[in-house]
C-alpha cells in the first residue's frame, strides 16, 4: 500500500483529497503547512484555526496527522521575494513562488523523507504520470483550474504527486464532501495571498518597506497632476486609487522607482499599456522547452483568456510573439504557456 501525505490548509478541497485517497486505498496522512502565523494591524492570522480543522477532519477520516513548519523557508523564499520584487518596482505573484519553493519542494522532501511514496494537494489541476515523468494538465472546472499558479513545478516533482480534485467541478467537490460528512464542506474558500488575506497588499508592504510620497505625472504633457504615497503600490493598467481629479479616467502606464515617480494617461491606446511581443525571464519548463518558432496559447493572469503566441528563444532573448495585443502585461507576473490541455511552463514578464 503506497503512502501518501496530503497537504490539508483546512479547507473542503485538501479535506477531500485525503477522502478519496483514503476510499482509493493509499495509506494517507494529513499535514498542515505551518508557513505564516504572524498577524496585521487589524487582522488575526487564521492558522490556528485552519490547523483545527484540518485536523478535526483527519481524526474524522482516520488518518495520521503531522506539523510540518516552513515558516522560516517560507518568509525567506516567498514573502521576502514578494517584497524585494515590490520594491524593484514589478508585480510578483506569491502563490506561484510558494508552490515552488514549498509546496512541491520542501514539503515533498519532507515528506519523502518521513517515509512517504507520494504527496496530494486540493488544488484544481490534473496530473499524467509517464516515461517516469509527470505531466501537469488543466483541470476539469476551467473555472477553477489553478496550472497557472503551478507552472514552475518540475515533471520530477510531479511524478510523486497526486492532484485527486481536478477531475471534478467545484460544485461537485462540495457536495462529496457533504456526503461523506466532512466538517468543512461548507467552508468558504480563503481569499487572496495565503498571508496577506482581506488586508490588501498595500498595508501589508507597509509593514516591510518604508514608502515617501511622490509625482504622479501625466505622460503626455509632463505636468504633475497628484501625489502618490509610495510608487511601490502601483501597477500598470491601473485605475482606481489615483485621486488625481475629475473629467476622463487615468491609468498608469509606468513608473520610475529612482526618482518615485508614477506616469498616468487618459489615452487607452496607450503604446505602454499594450504590448504584442512579451520577454521572459527566468523561465521555467515543467518537461521540455516549447519548440522555437512554434504556436502555442499562453495565459497572461490567472483567469485571463487563452491567446495564441509563438515561442521563440535565441541566444539574446527568450519571448512571446501574441497573436493580438493584450493590455496591462505586468512586469514581474507570469506568462503560462500551453499546449491543448497540457501546461508546459512559463517564465516571469520582463
Amino acid at each position: 500500500m503506497k503512502k501518501v501525505y496530503v497537504g490539508m490548509s483546512g479547507g473542503v478541497d485538501s479535506s477531500l483529497t485525503a477522502a478519496l485517497l483514503k476510499e482509493q486505498g493509499y495509506e494517507v496522512t494529513g499535514v498542515y503547512m505551518k508557513n505564516w502565523t504572524q498577524n496585521m494591524p487589524g487582522l488575526e492570522c487564521p492558522w490556528a484555526e485552519d490547523l483545527a480543522d484540518a485536523k478535526r477532519v483527519a481524526v474524522s477520516l482516520d488518518i495520521d496527522f503531522k506539523v510540518f513548519d516552513f515558516e522560516d523557508e517560507y518568509r525567506h523564499k516567498v514573502v521576502q521575494y514578494m517584497i524585494d520584487e515590490y520594491t524593484l518596482g514589478r508585480t510578483p505573484n506569491p502563490d506561484i513562488m510558494c508552490n515552488q519553493e514549498v509546496k512541491f519542494k520542501l514539503f515533498l522532501e519532507a515528506a519523502k523523507e518521513d517515509g512517504a511514496d507520494l504527496i496530494a494537494t486540493g488544488h484544481y489541476a490534473k496530473v499524467e504520470h509517464k516515461s517516469n515523468t509527470g505531466y501537469l494538465k488543466r483541470a476539469i472546472d476551467k473555472s477553477k483550474d489553478q496550472t497557472y499558479f503551478l507552472y514552475r513545478i518540475t515533471g520530477e516533482a510531479l511524478k510523486d504527486t497526486l492532484f485527486p480534485i481536478g477531475e471534478f467541478e467545484k460544485n461537485e467537490v462540495r457536495k462529496m464532501a457533504e456526503e461523506r460528512g466532512l466538517f468543512t464542506a461548507a467552508k468558504k474558500d480563503s481569499q487572496g495571498i495565503c498571508f496577506v488575506g482581506q488586508i490588501g497588499i498595500r498595508d501589508f508592504l507597509s509593514q516591510f518597506v518604508k514608502t515617501t510620497s511622490g509625482n504622479i505625472i501625466d505622460k503626455k504633457s509632463g505636468k504633475i497632476l497628484g501625489q502618490h504615497d509610495g510608487a511601490i503600490f502601483y501597477t500598470l493598467g491601473q485605475r482606481h486609487g489615483l485621486d488625481v481629479g475629475g473629467g476622463m479616467p487615468y491609468f498608469v502606464v509606468g513608473k520610475n522607482m529612482d526618482l518615485n515617480e508614477v506616469y498616468v494617461t487618459t489615452n487607452l491606446n496607450d503604446e505602454n499599456l499594450w504590448l504584442e511581443e512579451i520577454d521572459l525571464i527566468n523561465a521555467s519548463w515543467i518537461n521540455n522547452p516549447p519548440v522555437n518558432g512554434q504556436k502555442y496559447l499562453v495565459r497572461i493572469r490567472h483567469q485571463a483568456p487563452l491567446v495564441e503566441a509563438t515561442y521563440f528563444v535565441d541566444e539574446k532573448r527568450e519571448f512571446m510573439k501574441l497573436s493580438e495585443k493584450q493590455r496591462a502585461v505586468t512586469g514581474g507576473q507570469s506568462l503560462v504557456v500551453y499546449e491543448n490541455e497540457y501546461c508546459l511552463g512559463g517564465g516571469i514578464v520582463l
